[in-house]
């Protein structure tokens, strides 16, 4: 293997582990505050109907994003195994599969999402007022799916071989242009709901050119060739049946999450828009502990395929500790300075206070999640996705649905709705993390070449 690679499978695992997830951190973090600016300036220069427009394709773009995200986990697993194993024919192999596999997935969730966005919105009751102008911007996103989907295939590949700094810096470039796009669009142009979205979709055809360069770029297992791309049927089963399962996950997550929001919708306004403001900690939290979950199916993929059992066991413990801990820290920080965070979107007080009911509860359980996530990633390691998924959408999602129906339903406090969160990870963890320890065992003790691993 080429020296440029990171070898996972050898070294200090807290040292490596923590090095290899602060760019991911940065990269996570300025995804969220780059889509914060997109809301920012639409809100500010175009308008509330423009901003209530693009707020309205909140979860479809999360049900499709999600999607492609979860597949391109697929990439990184398989990728991280054949590295591990050392195995640079199957290396090439997965890499140029994959890259097909990613470029019809982008184009036929682009295709569903620009004939069928008018019907999808319908169906989440989107205001009436709103309803054109979440079209316009929806079927102009949607023209970016094909290169989210690319980008995140190769951003899989480089962190599959231990690299997390090169799509953390064109992500950045990329971010940069998205923002100044932006500007210009709406202020200038007068473009409102279409320039944002024009912006985003330019934006993400930049990331896509910049991390498929490098990869053509690259003299090693991990370099795309044009003369080398082809399907290959047994490499392409394989990261289906790990991509999909992923890739259903967050879509379903996405639908659980709109029965909770009509939790919180029938409450006062005060209350929603409180909730709305707070939400916002969600993403900083979530996306900074994902790093440490991307560091965990990386560094067990490689070490799996490798046969290093002790090292599967160790990455496993130091990620969940890590994304423990960074957890507890922020959302300490959030109780602390709630009133602070949340002036950042209202000025009323009224709303701050609303918005601090959920702070308080949501910063007692976010570091909870980690038991939960940190398993499931640690079984994608280990090539195991369909159980993890029928865990967690029980779970998770079920288990929220229900708690909804008879809990909240009885006590009808906003309290008694956020708890649900810390109840559903407790239990969904408890389960994600005996299923993993499980699989260890039995993958360690009868392990296989990774060519020959078969996912569940």
């Amino acid at each position: 293997m080429n020296t440029t690679l990171q070898d996972l499978t050898r070294g200090p695992l807290k040292k490596q582990i923590f090095l290899f997830s602060l760019p991911l951190i940065a990269s996570n973090v300025l995804q969220v505050l780059f889509n914060m600016s997109d809301i920012a300036v639409v809100g500010r220069f175009a308008g509330t109907a423009a901003l209530g427009a693009v707020g309205s394709t909140t979860t479809l773009v999360t049900l499709f994003t999600g999607f492609l995200i979860g597949l391109s986990g697929g990439v990184n697993v398989l990728v991280a195994q054949h590295f591990g194993a050392k195995n640079e024919a199957e290396v090439r192999k997965t890499v140029h599969t994959a890259f097909l596999v990613s470029a019809a997935a982008g184009l036929l969730l682009a295709a569903a999402g620009i004939c069928f966005a008018r019907g999808l919105l319908e169906l989440l009751h989107t205001k009436p007022e709103l309803i054109d102008g979440a079209e316009l911007y929806l079927r102009i996103y949607f023209l970016g799916m094909p290169a989210l989907a690319l980008y995140n295939f190769g951003n899989a590949v480089f962190s599959a071989v231990g690299d997390t700094k090169k799509p953390l810096f064109y992500l950045t470039i990329a971010g940069v242009v998205n923002v100044l796009l932006n500007l210009f669009f709406v202020i200038v142009c007068r473009l409102d709901v279409a320039g944002v979205a024009t912006a985003s979709a330019a934006s993400q055809y930049l990331s896509m050119a910049l991390t498929l360069g490098a990869l053509f770029r690259r003299g090693d297992a991990c370099a795309l060739r044009l003369s080398a791309i082809r399907l290959d049927k047994k490499c392409t089963r394989k990261l289906l049946m790990l991509g999909i399962p992923a890739g259903l996950q967050s879509a379903i997550f996405a639908i659980a999450n709109l029965f909770i929001q009509a939790a919180v919708n029938s409450f006062d306004a005060t209350m929603v828009e409180g909730n709305s403001a707070a939400a916002n900690a969600d993403a900083l939290v979530y996306d900074v502990m994902a790093a440490f979950y991307t560091a965990c199916a990386s560094f067990i993929g490689q070490n799996y395929g490798a046969g290093r059992r002790d090292r599967v066991r160790k990455s496993y413990l130091i990620s969940m500790a890590y994304s423990f801990g960074v957890a507890a820290v922020m959302s300490a920080v959030l109780v602390l300075f709630g009133r602070q965070f949340l002036s950042l979107f209202t000025t009323e007080e009224a709303v701050i206070g609303a918005g601090m009911k959920r702070l308080v509860i949501m910063g007692c359980s976010y570091a909870f999640s980690a038991f939960m996530d940190c398993s499931i990633a640690a079984s994608r390691g280990l090539g195991k996705t369909v159980a993890p998924m029928i865990i967690v959408i029980s779970g998770s999602c079920v288990f929220r649905v229900i708690w909804i129906y008879t809990v909240f339903t009885y006590f009808g406090t906003i309290t008694s709705l956020y708890l649900l969160y810390i109840f559903s990870w407790a239990i969904t963890g408890a389960a994600e993390a005996a299923y993993f320890v499980r699989s260890y065992r039995m993958q360690m003790d009868g392990i296989r070449p990774a060519a020959d691993v078969e996912t569940p």
